[in-house]
């Protein structure tokens, strides 16, 4: 595990992610309201979110601390056979078996915690995680797409892409799904559309 000064970075797996969902909810609830996924999250929601999460053996969730304090950033992982219906068809479609991807799920930081390599190390942890839990030959992950004219996104606004090929992940042509969710000042859910980036995971890299 990456030594990321003044943060503890600490990760559960499967059933005892059920120690940390009351923690956490309000984290992403607090972090999803921001551009670009703009979403108008509730606690019950989330709680009920992470324990289907924590009902698979194999799913990982990985949790940044301020020493001895607040959280300050969660990142989610499952393999994506025990995920949702709506991650596994975009696969089928390709020949891909679901068996052999592990789903890295949301990763969400407070803005004052940007840039200090706790993004790496959630990366970190859950490709460790995914070489150890079964053999899965990919990791993947999905992200809202948004028109770049949306005049909702913030000035100088600059997305996460850069940093997602750094770690070795490319988008995956024509792979997308639908989700819904209610955006803030909103009455009613609304389905957006999220497109997959993909890579084969390194299954000799000596695990963090």
């Amino acid at each position: 595990m990456r030594d990321i000064p003044g943060i503890d970075v600490r990760v559960h797996i499967g059933q005892d992610i059920l120690r940390v969902v009351d923690e956490i909810a309000g984290l992403r609830i607090a972090v999803f309201r921001e551009w670009p996924y703009l979403y108008d999250g509730d606690r019950d929601y989330e709680r009920d979110y992470l324990a289907a999460y924590a009902a698979s053996s194999r799913s990982v969730c990985v949790v940044a601390r301020e020493q001895g304090g607040r959280v300050v950033g969660v990142s989610t992982g499952i393999p994506l056979a025990d995920d949702g219906e709506a991650f596994h068809q975009p696969f089928l479609e390709r020949g891909l078996p679901i068996d052999d991807v592990f789903y890295l799920g949301e990763s969400v930081l407070l803005p004052a915690f940007r840039g200090r390599g706790i993004g790496h190390a959630f990366f970190d942890a859950r490709e460790s995680h995914a070489r150890s839990a079964g053999p899965f030959r990919w990791t993947a992950f999905c992200s809202v797409r948004r028109s770049p004219a949306d005049p909702r996104a913030p000035a100088g606004y600059r997305g996460n892409e850069a940093f997602w090929r750094g770690r070795g992940y490319i988008p995956a042509e024509g792979m997308h799904c639908a989700l819904a969710w209610k955006e803030t000042g909103d009455a009613e859910a609304t389905p957006h559309v999220l497109d997959f980036w993909m890579r084969e995971l390194d299954r000799a890299k000596v695990s963090a």
